[in-house]
């Protein structure tokens, strides 16, 4: 028999909040986390924008104290992951280290901006770079460490050392779905017996110069650099782009009656699991919504739920004019007509998007919907937009009931995740 998987532990930090409570009130407040970006001059990007995590080392100066030379994606998951296993009381269950594992979607570390210009800099022969010249410089002045810190694996192998979890050590790199991956796949490991409880979720930082660069370059991001509060827009037909945001969410898995037994407090059940790809294009999701669909479709077979049952879908809602028009398609092909009656919003509206994490912060949002009995609004929908015209939950909370709620994150390249979790 399947075992039964349940959420023990929340953790997150994020541009609304460093800690599940703060970040779940500035949601239901409608507080924006976007603002001028401040870890770096942005003045000569056309994106001057992001949602960033605020006050950090104010908030877990030993967290930085202890990792000094790691980028800001490893200190927001120690962050996150620490909330979550002390909101579980994992540091005193009794499970085998073995027994628990720790499955991620994590990206890689921040570079060393400057040191790298520095290095490129003095490399210069005629207007053209030096390789040997760059190699010598960089072979003495690099730091080896720094250097493999900004690798994504490191992000679970920290966490597996920081908590004494000698379980499976994994990490997911499926750009936006990678963080609900983690957990969809986190979930089966335990539903099959390979363990009882693991660490998963994402975390994530790009808001440097060279992650600025690549999402200018593919033009997704919004320029509505004046009023950085109201520039992710998602599901409005004013939507121009998304915004890039950074932080993390993580989650404690366990066994169902191994959680009830030592009376762990009980959020939810991972009941749904879909995961497909487009087998379409890099950057674009499937016109028709094909893959998101399925795995919509494929969360709610395993849950063993019809699409009426669902209380309300946590949308992937980038505030891209391409993304918001397919993804509502696809709930359109997945719900039928239970569609039209279906609350749908985009928490992203206010965090932005963080890339790898996404999945990871949704989820805890999810969950406290369900737990709350409130749907965190879509903010700044103003204008419908005649291709999105399912119910975004537009500007406000909405209490009512909430047994079942999906959560869907799309990445780029093509991969679909559904993650459904219901109610104990």
């Amino acid at each position: 028999m399947r075992r039964r998987v349940v959420v023990t532990g929340l953790g997150c930090v994020c541009p609304v909040g460093n800690t599940v409570r703060d970040s779940w009130e500035a949601l239901l407040q409608g507080r924006s986390g976007v603002a001028t970006i401040s870890q770096f001059d942005a003045s000569g990007f056309p994106v001057r924008i992001a949602a960033e995590v605020r006050e950090f080392e104010r908030d877990f100066p030993e967290i930085r104290a202890r990792y000094p030379k790691s980028g800001r994606n490893l200190l927001f998951g120690i962050a996150a992951g620490s909330q979550a296993v002390d909101d579980a009381g994992l540091r005193d269950a009794r499970y085998e280290p073995h027994r628990i594992g720790i499955y991620t979607g994590a990206g890689e570390g921040g570079p060393d901006f400057s040191t790298y210009m520095s290095l490129l800099g003095r490399s210069l022969r005629n207007g053209e770079g030096d390789l040997a010249t760059f190699s010598r410089l960089a072979l003495h002045e690099l730091d080896p460490l720094f250097e493999l810190e900004q690798e994504p694996n490191m992000v679970p192998a920290h966490l597996a050392a920081e908590f004494g979890f000698e379980g499976p050590n994994l990490n997911a790199l499926t750009a936006c779905a990678a963080a609900a991956q983690a957990i969809g796949e986190g979930a089966k490991l335990i539903e099959d017996g390979t363990v009882d409880a693991m660490l998963t979720g994402g975390t994530n930082s790009m808001v440097h110069p060279f992650g600025v660069t690549g999402f200018c370059l593919l033009t997704t991001l919004s320029t509505q650099n004046d009023q950085p509060e109201h520039a992710s827009r998602p599901f409005d037909r004013d939507r121009n782009g998304f915004v890039l945001g950074e932080g993390a969410g993580m989650l404690v898995l366990e066994e169902y009656e191994a959680a009830r037994q030592r009376g762990a407090t009980i959020y939810a059940e991972v009941a749904g699991y879909g995961s497909t790809a487009d087998a379409y294009r890099l950057t674009d999701i499937h016109p028709q919504g094909r893959g998101a669909a399925q795995a919509m479709r494929l969360a709610l077979q395993e849950a063993r739920l019809n699409p009426g049952e669902i209380s309300y879908v946590n949308a992937h809602g980038t505030s891209t004019s391409a993304n918001d028009a397919t993804e509502t398609l696809a709930i359109h092909k997945a719900f039928g007509g239970d569609a039209q009656h279906l609350p749908v919003s985009s928490t992203k509206s206010m965090t932005g998007h963080l890339v790898t994490a996404a999945g990871g912060i949704e989820a805890v949002f999810s969950i406290l919907a369900l737990r709350e009995g409130v749907i965190p609004p879509t903010v700044n929908y103003q204008t419908p937009d005649p291709e999105c015209d399912l119910d975004y939950v537009p500007n406000h909370p909405r209490e009512l009931p909430v047994r079942h709620v999906l959560s869907n994150s799309f990445g780029f390249g093509g991969q679909n995740v559904a993650l459904l979790f219901s109610s104990v």
